[in-house]
C-alpha cells in the first residue's frame, strides 16, 4: 500500500536526512493552483539544508512517499483530507488524498521518518467541548517518534488548551530561540514552552535523548521571520462567519484561511507561504543533525 520514491528509500536505507511533508496545505491551505508552488518551495528548502524531501499523498490506490512535481499537481482542492483514520479508506477507494499532519505522521511512523515540516499543527478547537473537536494530529504525535517543525498551533484553534493537552500527552514543546509557543502568524503571546533551543543541532540532541528514553513525538515551534501581530480580530471574524454559514469539521480550516487571505488583502497568504518555507528549511537542518 505504500510506495516510497527511490531517492527517499535510498536515503532511509543509508540513515540519511529525510523530511516528511504533508499535502493538506497544498490542497486546502492556499487558493486553487497556488498550493503546488508552496509544496515545491518546501521541497527546495529541505534540499537546500542538505536533506531529502518526502512529500506524502494518496494516489491511485497507494500511499506515495516522495511525490514528483506531476503527482503533487494532482493534489488539488477537491482532494480528500486524509488523517490517520482515513488512510486505509482513501487507498481502498482509490481517492486522491491530501494528508494532514496526523496522516503524514502515521506514514512517517511506518517508514521510520523522524522529522516533519508543516505550517501549523491541529489541536483543540475554540469553545471546546462545544464543538467537541480535537485534531487527530495530537494523538498521532504522541505515539510517533518524530519531531514536527511548525509555526506553533493553527491560528483558529485554542492555543493554550492545545499546549495543555500536549503536556498531558507527554509531548515536549520546544521553542526555536523563543520562550513561548509561536502563534502561527504571530511570534509572541503564546503559552510557555517546555524548553528553548538555540540551534537545529540542539533540537536534534533533545529529540534523540527523548527517543532513547522511550518518548515519542516532539513539537518545535519556530516563529515567522516577519510576524503579523494583528490577525486575531480577523480570525474571530472568520470563525463567526464559518459558524453562521454552517461550516464545521474538516471544512473549517480552508474556509477560515480563505477568509483571512481575502480580508487581509493577501497579507496572511504571503505570511503563510513564508513560514511554511522557513519551517521546511529548519526541519531539513534538524534532519541533517540527526543523521
Amino acid at each position: 500500500m505504500i510506495r516510497v520514491a527511490d531517492e527517499v528509500r535510498e536515503a532511509l536505507a543509508s540513515r540519511g536526512a529525510v523530511v516528511a511533508l504533508e499535502t493538506t496545505l497544498v490542497a486546502h491551505g492556499f487558493p486553487p493552483g497556488e498550493g503546488v508552488e508552496v509544496g515545491l518551495e518546501s521541497e527546495r528548502q529541505v534540499r537546500a539544508a542538505g536533506a531529502v524531501p518526502a512529500t506524502v499523498g494518496v494516489l491511485d490506490g497507494e500511499v506515495r512517499v516522495g511525490l514528483t512535481a506531476e503527482e503533487l499537481g494532482r493534489v488539488e482542492a477537491d482532494a480528500r483530507k486524509v488523517g490517520p483514520r482515513d488512510l486505509a479508506a482513501a487507498v481502498a477507494q482509490g481517492a486522491v488524498g491530501a494528508t494532514t499532519v496526523g496522516g503524514t505522521l502515521a506514514v512517517a511512523r511506518a517508514e521510520e521518518i523522524r522529522v516533519l515540516a508543516t505550517g501549523g499543527i491541529g489541536g483543540v478547537h475554540r469553545g471546546f467541548p462545544h464543538p467537541p473537536d480535537v485534531s487527530a494530529d495530537l494523538a498521532q504525535l504522541a505515539r510517533t517518534p518524530a519531531l514536527v517543525v511548525s509555526a506553533g498551533v493553527k491560528s483558529l484553534l485554542d492555543v493554550s488548551a492545545t499546549a495543555e493537552l500536549l503536556e498531558s500527552l507527554g509531548v515536549p514543546v520546544l521553542g526555536f530561540r523563543v520562550d513561548t509557543l509561536p502563534l502561527f502568524y504571530g511570534a509572541v503571546g503564546g503559552p510557555p514552552i517546555s524548553a528553548r533551543v538555540e540551534s537545529a543541532e540542539e533540537a536534534a540532541r533533545i529529540a534523540a535523548a527523548h527517543w532513547q528514553l522511550g518518548g515519542a513525538g516532539l513539537l518545535l515551534g519556530r516563529p515567522p521571520d516577519e510576524p503579523l501581530e494583528d490577525v486575531e480580530p480577523l480570525v474571530e471574524e472568520a470563525l463567526a462567519a464559518a459558524a453562521a454559514a454552517g461550516v464545521s469539521g474538516q471544512a473549517v480550516t480552508p474556509y477560515v484561511l480563505a477568509h483571512l487571505h481575502r480580508e487581509s488583502g493577501g497579507r496572511t497568504e504571503a505570511a503563510n507561504r513564508a513560514l511554511v518555507a522557513q519551517n521546511a528549511r529548519l526541519a531539513g537542518e534538524v534532519a541533517v543533525a540527526l543523521a
